[in-house]
């Protein structure tokens, strides 16, 4: 055999394995399973429904999605394990979630017991700026923990074509702020007591919870230009301070507060204005004798 006609036996024997190799690359590939597709769907996860609360309370009026009106009556029955001293709070929100309105439902019945307790409450309210909002009526919680709240929630639409509230609807009540230049000694030591309260006069609608009501304006702390140039002062609105709850029997008023970052204690000068404000406030038209502010760790050095 000649050297040309090895050469291209070679020649041939390479051109061989380099289709050889080709043909088993292709093969190798075609066995290799594709990726799994990216999935592109936007379909929503279920909403969490909400909760069914009619073994612990049931509502007759307002029904879902009912029109309703300034004032509201708000009836039903709840389990007296919901109670706590005859009542519970509710609230009614607007659409963004601004509190317009809270006040206690009161039990019409022997409240402790495990059965159902008829309730009623009576809401009134200024005309809201959207066409729909929530009504909560929460179980009354002393102990303040989460895992003991339960609410049940009402979607409702308002009437807005209501007129606005007349005058005969109002009532003039009066707000204890504090100006330390009235509780000075001769000496010119500030005292810390009472005698630097002063009264400020406000507006609001007439309601069955005036005291409350008031309770909750003062902790607006909401003083106008003029006030403040007068030298009133007030440390409120505190952070997380809020009324969950005002229960007057027999004269005695008791007065629940949360305070999650403990914001109404502090020295015995300051406390002691924080509690001459609310106490004078509170008692501004009669009828209690006592008062008591929850918890108790809450307005105390």
């Amino acid at each position: 055999m000649s050297n040309a006609q090895k050469m291209t036996l070679v020649g041939l024997a390479v051109l061989l394995l380099l289709v050889g190799g080709l043909v088993i690359s292709k093969n190798q590939e075609a066995s290799v399973p594709p990726p799994p597709p990216t999935s592109t769907s936007t379909t929503p996860l279920p909403a969490t429904s909400t909760p069914d609360m009619s073994n612990f309370i049931r509502v007759t009026t307002p029904v879902k999605d009912q029109l309703v009106r300034s004032p509201l009556l708000i009836q039903g029955e709840a389990r007296g394990t919901w109670y706590f001293e005859a009542s519970f709070p509710v609230k009614l929100l607007d659409a963004n979630g601004l509190q317009l309105a809270i006040l206690p439902a009161q039990a019409e019945g022997e409240w402790m017991t495990e059965n159902f307790v008829p309730f009623k409450a009576e809401i009134r309210f200024a005309i809201p700026t959207t066409e729909t909002g929530t009504l909560v009526l929460e179980n009354d919680n002393p102990s303040g923990l989460p895992e003991f709240s339960k609410e049940y929630r009402i979607p409702v639409r308002f009437d807005r074509s209501a007129p606005a509230t007349s005058t005969s609807e109002q009532r003039t009540i009066k707000l204890y702020y504090y100006n330390s230049k009235k509780d000075m000694d001769a000496s010119g030591n500030i005292l810390c007591s009472a005698k630097g309260l002063v009264e400020v006069e406000r507006t609001i609608p007439r309601t069955q919870a005036v005291i409350r009501d008031v309770v909750e304006q003062l902790l607006k702390g909401e003083l106008t230009a003029a006030e403040r140039a007068d030298g009133i002062t007030t440390e409120f609105p505190l952070p997380g301070v809020e009324l969950k709850l005002a229960v007057l029997k027999d004269q005695a008023l008791t007065l629940t507060f949360t305070d999650p970052n403990s914001r109404t204690s502090g020295g015995s000068c300051r406390v002691s204005i924080l509690r001459s404000q609310i106490e004078a406030t509170a008692k501004q038209f009669g009828g209690v004798k006592t008062m008591t502010l929850l918890p108790e760790e809450a307005f105390q050095p």
